[in-house]
């Protein structure tokens, strides 16, 4: 095992907390602290999504923390697409969802539960921490990130608003709706009893069409509100840093420098369609300490991080990618009947063959078939 007396750890989020809480346990003898930039108790957005069997990993590494986040968490079975025409159901493609924010709160209360300093409210300069170990976790925009981790950064075309709403959807639902300006898309998903996320998405063309550029939040929010009225069921949108933006997609091919590792959105992106972002952030943690934790030194450990994880976390990167992509086009499928349209999605990230397809989702294969 790595000799580690001390860890920094910059960036709060989930990837950051399950790394001070997994530091914690690892090495119990290290001063562990974290700073995180933002007071505690706030954040930004709404619910986080996983697929049904994604904190699994965590239950093998953690099963305390994995037993505190999963009872707080809701769940459904199937998927549904509301086409301009006709929804479809993809049975089987199941998920569950967890307020950030109450995710956040569940995994601060572990940490500190195991020693580790806390600092909320704290922006440091990650070159001035003095630590065996400086871990990045302080996302996209990340400090801890230089050019030595030979990142690569563009934006898809798309724009696409975070907003929440007090109305709870059965399951994670696909809305997409034609309008003179531009087709508009909606994902939403309830990650409480009473609440949901709901992410406004459109081409660029339509982001322009629509003016949505000229308008603040609350105007944003009121406008998406009405074009999905029907959806909402005449539920309001509301807003939390509800800013329009274009996907980052980041890749860095160094993880590690000198005695600094990255991980979650400081080193990678994962597009929300495919609902892997937080997961992929805290597997990376798991990752990370599980190799200090084989290794004979910090440097050996922080090496086999650099070869086992990016090949692993590139995968669901690329297939998060190439799901993305579809998006950057889908008015244009908007025409074809909506199993077609249904069929065209799910197929998206070109990793489920028909074969899988039908074991996982047979009501819909059936019904899919027999329309041929």
């Amino acid at each position: 095992m790595a000799e580690l007396s001390s860890i920094a750890i910059c960036g709060g989020g989930p990837g950051g907390l399950v790394a001070a809480i997994l530091a914690a346990r690892t090495f119990p003898d290290a001063r562990i602290t974290l700073h995180e930039a933002a007071p505690r108790g706030v954040t930004w957005g709404f619910g986080v999504v996983f697929s049904t069997q994604a904190l699994d990993f965590l239950a093998a590494d953690d099963p305390e923390t994995h037993a505190l986040i999963t009872p707080r968490m809701e769940r459904w079975q199937d998927m549904v697409l509301n086409h301009p025409d006709g929804a479809v159901t993809l049975d089987g493609i199941g998920f569950a969802a967890i307020g950030r924010l109450e995710l956040l709160t569940i995994l601060t209360a572990r940490a500190e539960a195991l020693g580790v300093d806390l600092h909320f409210g704290s922006e440091v300069d990650p070159a001035s921490l003095s630590a065996d170990l400086v871990i990045g976790a302080d996302g996209l925009n990340s400090r801890t990130r230089t050019e030595a981790n030979a990142p690569e950064l563009s934006h898809m075309s798309n724009r696409f608003a975070w907003f929440g709403t007090p109305r709870p959807f059965k399951a994670l639902t696909q809305s997409f709706i034609r309008h003179p300006k531009g087709a508009l898309n909606a994902h939403h998903y309830r990650y409480a009893p009473d609440m949901s996320t709901f992410i406004v998405e459109l081409e660029a063309e339509a982001f322009a069409a629509h003016g949505l550029a000229e308008m603040g939040e609350e105007e944003s929010a009121a406008y998406c509100a009405a074009l999905f009225s029907e959806v909402l069921e005449g539920a309001p949108l509301l807003t939390n840093r509800s800013i329009w933006r274009q996907f980052p997609r980041l890749w860095c091919e160094r993880w590690t420098n000198g005695n600094v590792a990255l991980l979650g959105d400081a080193v990678h992106t994962a597009h929300f369609s495919i609902g892997s972002g937080t997961r992929l952030a805290m597997e990376d943690a798991i990752a990370l300490i599980t190799a200090l934790h084989d290794a004979p030194s910090l440097q050996a450990g922080l090496a086999a991080y650099q070869q086992a994880r990016p090949p692993i976390a590139r995968k669901i990167v690329t297939g998060a990618n190439t799901s993305a992509q579809w998006y950057e086009t889908f008015s244009q499928r908007l025409d074809q009947p909506p199993l077609d349209f249904a069929m065209s999605y799910i197929t998206r990230s070109g990793r489920v063959p028909p074969e899988k397809l039908r074991a996982l989702s047979p009501g819909f294969m059936a019904q899919y078939e027999a329309a041929r």
